[in-house]
């Protein structure tokens, strides 16, 4: 049966190739209407409401009235329609398919001033979303608006050829964190001058539960309450956890359960990776196997009730949380324990470094296919206010008055930034602020931590739009490309859409430079797309970039049909007033 369900796994990523080759070329589209007889597969509401998450009584972006939102499941090799209603008065909107981006229609991805028009108060829009076969996994779906996707974002499921591992039953766990503060503060507070941070966290969040106060044996209704997680004895659960934090990095274990296997990162199965713990931060998303405990191994423990600890990571504010795994539904109380029983690691540096890799062939790019590399180095500097910026550029919602993809759209080539200055200028255009690569080009990209003027270290969990990455390692120090060559000897990466680039050491000498991360990058998707840290509030502050890939001809299609696209509330944004009109991309 293994070899069965790997042999559809080796001929799904054989037709997803060809999918992909087949999607490059594609240039044509349908001009369609969503009337009154349209009916959407997918419906999201985004309101703010009054809510009460880990004790904090505020207005929240939420989807369909909850947090997290409703779990959507798509079908590989199948579009789907999903209406975002922004139904907030006074904020824009976007949604962004976290992980599938490279999967969705050229003005869909979901960010605001990169690559669409945000949906202005009481509009929709209708994303065409299609996951190629191959694409089966985990993911999740999120607001791209400032602050909005610490609330306004849920579990977003890709089915489609079976797994290449066995297993009952499956448990999706989206990871949160809470704040203090409103995102609207919060978010006022960090483009402010004088400058103001968020606070730090006040809560880890498992389904919309902080875990601080007692578990009562019912279920859990108090946002206090733990998460409870019901399993059956001797059989084997596929937990899909999904990092929706803003800010931290969560490590977390189970207690007298550490038999976990790592079977899936980032919506790509790898090969079987054990651990006794799982770290998780903003964006990335982990699939693991556990085993439970037999009934004879029940009754030599005693209980029925175990502890999954949860704690944060090289922050100010330490956090400790804590969710139950219950079998057969028990009914007994739990005190949150007064010792914590496990002693997690403090040293998140090392966690399954140099480890996952594809369960099929992935077309890894050696060495010798680079073709261009570049270093980008982050910096927390102040100009009254705090910034971050990437080789001297800080990029926010406000330094594209036009999104990039419209612009070009509407410019032509001159809106292309300028392959030869970017070179010239740490990898950007001075002109546009966009980072450019040529189709077929292979870049390999190092993240450079540095100290900046403070002396002090931070860590970011960075994220690409478009088509996944490889993961080629990181380290302290410096980057040693033929050091590097050596430890990926026989070792094919897995690929990744989200990485953290590690602080070694929480302080250091100003401006200097201890730690790296590297990925591989094959340019073969022609659009707009960023690559940010996708810790929330380092996102507001700047930290992000945004990459042309492609000439106009390689991005361009169908200009005559897309003028709906290419202003605020144009004709692809419905209304009360308004059937949208807008392409097809995948009919």
């Amino acid at each position: 049966m293994a070899f069965i369900n790997l042999l559809v796994i080796c001929l799904a990523w054989c037709l997803s190739i060809f999918g992909t080759l087949v999607a490059a070329q594609a240039k044509n589209c349908t001009l369609v209407t969503h009337d009154a007889s349209f009916v959407p597969d997918i419906i999201l509401r985004v309101t703010s409401e009054q809510r009460t998450i880990a004790g904090m009584s505020q207005t929240y972006p939420l989807v369909n009235g909850s947090y997290p939102g409703p779990q959507i499941e798509l079908t590989a090799g199948q579009r789907t329609w999903i209406r975002v209603y922004n139904d907030m008065q006074g904020d824009n909107l976007t949604m962004h398919w976290h992980g599938l981006s490279q999967r969705v229609a050229p003005f869909a991805d979901g960010t605001p001033e990169a690559s669409q028009w945000p949906i202005p108060p009481s509009y929709f829009f209708d994303y065409e979303v299609a996951p190629d076969t191959g694409d089966e996994g985990t993911y999740f779906y999120h607001s791209h608006v400032y602050f909005q996707a610490a609330t306004a974002s849920g579990p977003l499921i890709v089915r489609g050829a079976a797994s290449p591992y066995q297993y009952d039953e499956e448990i999706v766990v989206f990871v949160g964190d809470a704040f203090n503060k409103s995102g609207d503060d919060i978010t006022q507070g960090l483009l402010a001058n004088p400058f103001v941070w968020s606070g730090e966290a006040t809560a880890i969040l498992f389904n919309g539960h902080s875990g601080t106060t007692n578990y009562n044996g019912t279920n859990a209704t108090s946002p206090f309450d733990p998460a409870v997680f019901n399993v059956q004895p001797s059989k084997t659960y596929l937990f899909r956890f999904i990092g929706g934090q803003a800010l931290s990095l969560v490590t977390f274990g189970f207690e007298d359960h550490s038999n976990l296997t790592v079977v899936e990162a980032d919506g790509a199965y790898t090969k079987p990776a054990t651990t006794d713990h799982i770290q998780i931060g903003s964006g990335q998303r982990f699939s693991v196997l556990l085993t439970t405990k037999s009934e004879q191994e029940l009754q030599s423990s005693g209980k029925k009730d175990f502890w999954i600890q949860q704690e944060n990571r090289n922050r100010p504010a330490s956090l400790v949380a804590f969710s139950v795994l219950s079998y057969d539904n028990s009914t007994s109380a739990l005190s949150p324990p007064a010792v914590n029983p496990l002693s997690l690691p403090q040293d998140v540096t090392t966690w399954l470094e140099y480890t996952l890799q594809p369960v099929t062939p992935d077309d890894f790019p050696t060495a010798a296919e680079v073709t261009r590399r570049i270093t980008i180095t982050p910096v927390q500097v102040s100009n009254g206010s705090l910034i971050w910026a990437q080789n001297n550029l800080s990029w926010t919602e406000a330094t594209a008055p036009v999104p990039y993809l419209v612009s070009i759209y509407e410019n032509g080539e001159s809106a292309i930034p300028n392959y030869n200055a970017s070179v010239a200028n740490y990898g950007w255009d001075p002109v546009s602020k966009a980072w450019p690569a040529k189709i077929g080009e292979v870049l390999e990209i190092i993240i450079v931590n540095d100290a900046g003027p403070s002396g002090g270290f931070d860590q970011h969990p960075f994220h690409f739009h478009g088509r996944h990455f490889w993961d080629i390692g990181s380290g302290n120090g410096t980057y040693d490309p033929v050091e590097n060559e050596k430890k990926l000897a026989g070792f094919t990466p897995a690929t990744r859409d989200t990485v953290w680039s590690y602080r070694y050491q929480a302080t250091g000498d100003m401006y200097q430079l201890l730690g790296w991360r590297g990925l591989r990058v094959r340019v073969t998707d022609a659009g707009v797309w960023m690559f940010h840290c996708h810790i929330l509030q380092h996102l507001i502050m700047g930290m992000a970039t945004t990459w042309v890939f492609g000439d106009y001809k390689d991005i361009i299609q169908n200009p005559e049909m897309m003028q709906g696209y290419l202003t605020y509330g144009g004709d692809v944004y419905g209304s009360d007033s308004n059937d949208p009109t807008m392409c097809s991309f995948f009919d």
